[in-house]
């Protein structure tokens, strides 16, 4: 191997992986393969006999020879396996789509960031030389103002079960067509069919909205009786039309077609068809190398995490219209969004998520690939990390930080000052971003001012923290805590007042509702008038 070119394994060795194995291999950064099932190792004997092959990605994420992975795994897997490869300090290539949820994606950009790491997202047709041609001349105004762009992805090929066939073929499209575009759409509407299984579309027509006036259209489907994929691009000047299937001189053709209007009447003016001259090389081996190039340079990838993470916000929104059948904003809500509110002194990095009405105060800072809820309220100066998930309805008082592995749920209330860790034995001069710990803070619970929670606590739900209380592992549902440290000093209703039990039969009533609450053998409460997981409003 050559020791210029970086270390690369690929995890995930299947159906497409086999193709980025050649790739890597031939421009000699192949090190290692992994894959569950050793039937697909055994395969690459003959041809990789020198290349070690693993069954699991541990070997591949201890490994320091390794500078980079390639993940093609099922598209399920991707948000765990890049972000176990990013908190190893691996540069990642990850084929399309990046994930499958929005907070996902903006967790592994905020990761990749913090922790300086490439993150890239296989968007192929945005390597093809056709493709890097068209877009150049789109930029250089060849086409004139773009007013349409309709895409054909079809075949009768391979069939899956655990995606559909949007979010099987789309993914390509979507991301060529918002380069295209230069802006996002406002609204997408999706249709389709679903012929061989129940619930898996194998046929979809995906529309997009833009606030230009451009219109653009996604036809993808693997019931076709050929294989088709084609590109067209209308402009005021020229039409481009983009035919992956024909032969290289006429992969990309340029027809300079104009609308005149002729007595108020549009009439077509016909021009004879130019070809663009073509690079000959394979558009999966320039993807590779530009990868390792951008590990080599520390470039901004072209498809980087933040461009899979836009993709994936389209696709999400397809996906809603798709199960609703009607048109869909982008953020996935029938209509308009409604607005957060920011005070201007706050900062807000993004990409982050912010759920409708919630209002962050003075000087808080959301870092990007927070994720923030509906109708919350973030105090003063609070601090939001990279990955926290806070739940709707939160109630955050000033000077409050929530580091990674803190997750809220909703209804939650955190006390002025109170305090979240998330390593054990932090050390200023050693790195443990790999070791941060979960803490939990289930829903209704309140957290007193002052309050500290030790990493890889649970709060149980409707659980009462006194305020400076020092909190190092779980805690029951509707447990009252107090002292340093803690300790469990009884009971606490959903409705926040302490309970005492009745000398007839133990039962215990709230005060202001009127609930019963008993405890169970297990020395666990339950409240008999309300489920435990259902929200008081």
């Amino acid at each position: 191997m050559n020791k210029s070119v970086p270390a690369v394994a690929i995890i995930g060795a299947g159906y497409w992986g086999k193709n980025l194995v050649r790739n890597f291999y031939e421009l000699g950064a192949l090190r290692a393969i992994c894959d569950k099932d050793p039937a697909s190792l055994a395969r690459f004997d003959d041809n990789y006999p020198d290349v070690p092959k693993h069954l699991h990605t541990s070997h591949i994420l201890q490994d320091p020879g390794i500078q980079a992975v390639a993940i093609v795994t099922p598209a399920a897997t991707h948000y765990a396996v890049a972000r176990e490869a990013l908190l190893a300090d691996k540069d990642v290539f990850v084929e399309k789509p990046l994930c499958l949820e929005e907070h996902q994606a903006a967790e592994l950009v905020a990761l990749a960031a913090e922790r300086d790491r490439i993150l890239m997202v296989g968007h192929l047709l945005r390597y093809h030389p056709a493709l890097v041609r068209l877009l150049g001349l789109v930029d250089a105004g060849e086409l004139g103002r773009v007013y349409y762009i309709y895409s054909n992805r079809l075949n009768l090929g391979k069939i899956r079960r655990e995606e559909n066939i949007l979010w099987s073929f789309a993914p390509h499209d979507i991301s060529v067509i918002l380069t295209l575009a230069g802006e996002r759409p406002q609204t997408v509407v999706c249709r389709g069919g679903n012929y061989l299984n129940d619930g898996i579309a194998d046929v979809t027509i995906s529309m997009l909205e833009f606030s230009s006036g451009l219109r653009a259209h996604i036809f993808v489907s693997w019931l076709h009786p050929y294989k088709d994929q084609r590109l067209i691009v209308v402009g005021d000047r020229k039409m481009a039309v983009f035919n992956d299937m024909a032969p290289l001189n006429e992969k990309l053709l340029l027809y300079p077609h104009q609308i005149e209007w002729r007595n108020h009447i549009p009439t077509p003016k016909k021009g004879t068809a130019m070809s663009v001259d073509i690079e000959p090389t394979e558009p999966l081996r320039l993807e590779c190398q530009h990868f390792l190039n951008c590990v080599i340079s520390r470039a901004k990838p072209l498809t980087d995490g933040d461009e899979g993470w836009q993709v994936l916000r389209v696709l999400k929104a397809c996906q809603h219209s798709l199960e609703r059948g009607q048109p869909v904003v982008l953020d996935g809500t029938d209509g308009p969004a409604e607005q957060y509110y920011s005070h201007p002194t706050a900062v807000i990095d993004q990409p982050c998520e912010i759920g409708s009405g919630t209002k962050i105060w003075h000087f808080s800072h959301l870092m990007a690939g927070a994720r923030i809820g509906k109708g919350c309220v973030l105090g003063q100066n609070v601090h939001v990390a990279p990955g926290v998930i806070i739940g709707d309805n939160v109630k955050i008082q000033n000077n409050v930080s929530l580091y990674t592995g803190v997750e809220i749920e909703d209804a939650v209330f955190c006390g002025p000052s109170c305090v979240f860790t998330n390593v054990t034995n932090p050390r200023s001069e050693i790195k443990r971003h790999h070791l941060y710990e979960r803490t939990l803070v289930r829903r209704g619970a309140t957290i007193g001012a002052n309050a500290t929670i030790v990493c890889g606590s649970t709060i149980g739900r409707y659980a009462f923290i006194g305020a400076g209380a020092l909190v190092r592992g779980n805690v029951p549902d509707y447990a009252l805590m107090v002292g340093v440290p803690a300790v469990q000093k009884g009971w606490m209703s959903r409705h926040g007042y302490r309970l005492q039990k009745r000398d007839d039969d133990g039962v215990m009533v709230c005060p202001e509702a009127g609930w019963r609450y008993q405890e169970v053998d297990s020395g666990e409460l339950r409240c008999q008038e309300w489920p435990e997981d259902k929200p008081l409003a």
